[in-house]
């Protein structure tokens, strides 16, 4: 549902926010009205977000009532069509959408989604996220309290085949579900408190596979469905403005540098006044750090392992010994001429 109408801040105000990274609250400089309304508005073609721009790569907050591209001629507002009017002169005629969307996000999700402005940054993030060097963050909202300090969640996910619900994903044993894969995502509690007078939770969630919808299904599957998914709710939650699902922090180790942004928390008592926690359970800086270090040691083991490569420490496979090197590689070139998002 969308909210009632309400003043837009000012354009000053829309500009300010561009850049931020990390709690919003700390950073706004105009009023808290202005941040609701900001927060809650619907999109328009110039209050596009940047959290990071290089000659690579850009960064955008997405709006959560933006889809990245549509093909249908009556959708005229888009991620795309937004980064065409903020960037004309970087959209690349050669391309399918314009601009070479990295990843994608559920038209219903916010937050930080990343755009490589050219071939072999698009190759290099492209390798980042086929070889699980990418971390991701998300925070949402989810209905309930949860009772543990933090849990992983391994429920495998397939294509819903039954009747009416093709259009959404269901976790293995369930009726209609085809072809099952297997996913794990880590929850770890933030906050418990009030959503509008009902309990609810806020929690980090890191999808450590990339399957569809996953975060959503996940969260439905442990009883604690994401506060206004009308979808994995089964048409129930319809009732706040949006759904709260944010991809908070996203890194890429890319070849050419380290994209690493922090999207501003959306789901804050100043930009959101139906929120009210009661009870910190984790950080949110705190968590996030965890990760960073996670991933930085990660790297560092995956340089260790390159550089005993190099050195002769192993035999390393040449291009013709390599298992699936031409496969893959046909796979990396239809994936940069074409873009299209799976």
């Amino acid at each position: 549902m969308k909210p009632v109408a309400r003043p837009r801040p000012s354009r000053r105000a829309l500009q300010s926010v561009d850049g931020l990274a990390g709690n919003l609250t700390k950073s706004c400089a105009f009023t808290s009205q202005d941040c609701r309304a900001l927060a809650m508005e619907p999109g328009s073609i110039d209050n596009l977000s940047i959290l990071y721009q290089s000659s690579n790569f850009i960064v955008v907050n997405k709006h959560w009532d933006i889809r990245i591209d549509s093909k249908m001629w009556y959708e005229k507002l888009t991620l795309q069509s937004q980064l065409k009017y903020r960037f004309p002169e970087l959209a690349d005629p050669d391309t399918y959408y314009g601009f070479r969307f990295c990843h994608q996000l559920d038209f219903s999700t916010s937050g930080a989604l990343c755009v490589a402005l050219n071939k072999a940054a698009a190759g290099s993030a492209y390798k980042c996220f086929k070889e699980r060097m990418v971390t991701k963050a998300y925070l949402a909202l989810v209905r309930g309290h949860v009772s543990e300090s933090r849990a992983t969640i391994r429920y495998a996910i397939g294509k819903n085949t039954t009747e009416g619900l093709t259009h959404m994903m269901c976790i293995e044993g369930t009726t209609g579900c085809e072809n099952p894969k297997p996913c794990q995502s880590e929850l770890v509690v933030l906050e418990h408190g009030m959503y509008s007078g009902d309990p609810v939770t806020k929690v980090l969630l890191q999808p450590l596979t990339g399957r569809t919808h996953q975060l959503r299904v996940h969260c439905s599957a442990i009883g604690h469905a994401i506060v206004g998914d009308f979808t994995y709710s089964f048409k129930k939650d319809g009732n706040p403005y949006r759904m709260m699902l944010h991809a908070y922090y996203l890194r890429i180790p890319t070849e050419q540098e380290l994209v690493e942004v922090c999207a501003p928390d959306p789901f804050v008592t100043a930009m959101d006044s139906h929120w009210v926690p009661h009870r910190i359970m984790h950080q949110l800086d705190e968590v996030i750090q965890e990760l960073k270090d996670k991933a930085s040691q990660a790297g560092d083991e995956e340089g260790s392992r390159e550089a005993v490569l190099r050195d002769g420490g192993e035999e390393r496979l040449s291009p013709a010994q390599s298992p699936g090197t031409e496969e893959q590689q046909a796979k990396c070139e239809q994936w940069l001429a074409e873009w299209e998002l799976e």
